[in-house]
């Protein structure tokens, strides 16, 4: 359902983009409605392509088709937003007729230097992203220790195990006391990796910890990993809906993703139960949805950590990212307890992002 809906709207965007240009002097000029029509035809089918071949299909081909398919998503899109900002701005060429074709034209331009842009910054490295933070509770022998956080890696066809592994490098390289992976670890389509040796090799003296995200319950078999079993070959311990005391006076608790608790209508209430019989101690969040971060906080909670949003990841979708989830990326104040939520190590859909690359958390545990 949800590839029907993207290719729908997909064709919606490119059928205008492509009307759009054929009133644009640049490209009217030099090019006949007919070619117009088989240049939108090959768009469209290269998409279809990336989308159900691509997607669902393993090896550098479908690798190559789902990338191309899904740039083209970005592309189409950016390009579509700047061409209707025009439009509005010309009520569609009734204002500033003469003047309204050229702006198109130069509307197009603007698109595909953004998209440009974009692009580069969804394949650059992710940047570390340094907080520090004073938890109630933290014992003073506990001071300056180092979380290090990542979170929508999405590994899969488009992100692999090597690219992966020089992620887990430059984790290892911040010094982690303590490693956590906030969800969505996996794309969940595709043949996903069974073993990553990298996992392995990462070090922590307090452990290494993740809670699972909505993508975790994509796929089975081959298709998918929804139990972790990588994650946990590599030396981590799921959070699921539970807590641990990596060290005295430290207690560390993660919920299974509130997104899909929600959607599914499933019993129970994960933050209660992941918070309940916890000793006393500086409290850490995990929860890959930023939900219920004023309840963490009426109970006790020190820090919460979470993901899910990407920012937005390519502007401006973050506006309507932002009216479900109000915790969008970067650190909050809920209630005199610090909300970190990242905008992802990795990309969902487009390698692109705009307007800023991904990101490794890194947070200084600080005592009172």
């Amino acid at each position: 359902m949800f590839g029907t809906v993207l290719t729908v709207a997909y064709t919606a965007l490119l059928a205008y983009v492509l009307w759009r240009a054929t009133s644009a002097p640049p490209f009217s000029r030099r090019f006949s409605r007919k070619w117009f029509l088989v240049l939108g035809a090959g768009l469209w089918m290269t998409f279809v392509f990336g989308r159900f071949i691509g997607h669902d299909g393993t090896g550098p081909l479908a690798a190559t088709l789902e990338f191309v398919g899904m740039t083209l998503l970005g592309t189409v899109f950016l390009t579509s937003v700047v061409l209707f900002v025009v439009d509005l701005g010309t009520a569609f060429g009734r204002v500033c007729s003469r003047w309204a074709p050229t702006l198109r034209g130069w509307a197009i331009v603007a698109g595909g230097c953004l998209s440009l842009f974009a692009l580069v910054q969804g394949l650059r490295a992710p940047a570390v992203s340094s907080y520090d933070v004073t938890l109630s509770g933290l014992p003073a022998a506990l001071d300056g220790r180092v979380l290090v956080a990542l979170s929508d890696a999405h590994i899969g066809s488009q992100l692999g195990e090597q690219w992966f592994a020089e992620r887990l490098t430059e984790v290892q390289a911040l010094r982690p006391d303590l490693v956590v992976f906030l969800g969505d670890m996996f794309e969940g389509h595709g043949k996903s990796p069974q073993d990553i040796p990298a996992l392995r090799r990462l070090t922590a003296p307090l452990g290494k910890w993740y809670v699972d995200g909505n993508h975790e319950s994509h796929g089975h078999g081959e298709n998918g990993n929804p139990d972790g079993s990588p994650l946990e070959r590599g030396g981590f311990r799921r959070l699921a809906n539970g807590w641990v005391e990596p060290v005295p006076g430290l207690v560390l608790a993660g919920v299974d993703d509130l997104t899909n608790h929600k959607r599914r209508n499933l019993n129970g209430d994960p933050l209660a139960i992941a918070l309940s019989k916890r000793p006393p101690g500086a409290t850490i969040l995990l929860s890959h949805t930023p939900w219920q971060a004023e309840r963490a906080a009426r109970a006790g909670v020190g820090l919460m950590l979470s993901g899910h949003t990407h920012s937005g990841q390519i502007w401006p979708v973050g506006y309507l990212v932002k009216a479900v989830y109000p915790l969008l990326a970067g650190r909050y104040e809920i209630e005199g307890m610090p909300v970190i939520v990242s905008r992802g190590t990795g990309t969902w859909g487009p390698r692109m992002r705009l307007w800023h690359r991904g990101e490794i958390v890194k947070v200084t545990l600080r005592s009172r």
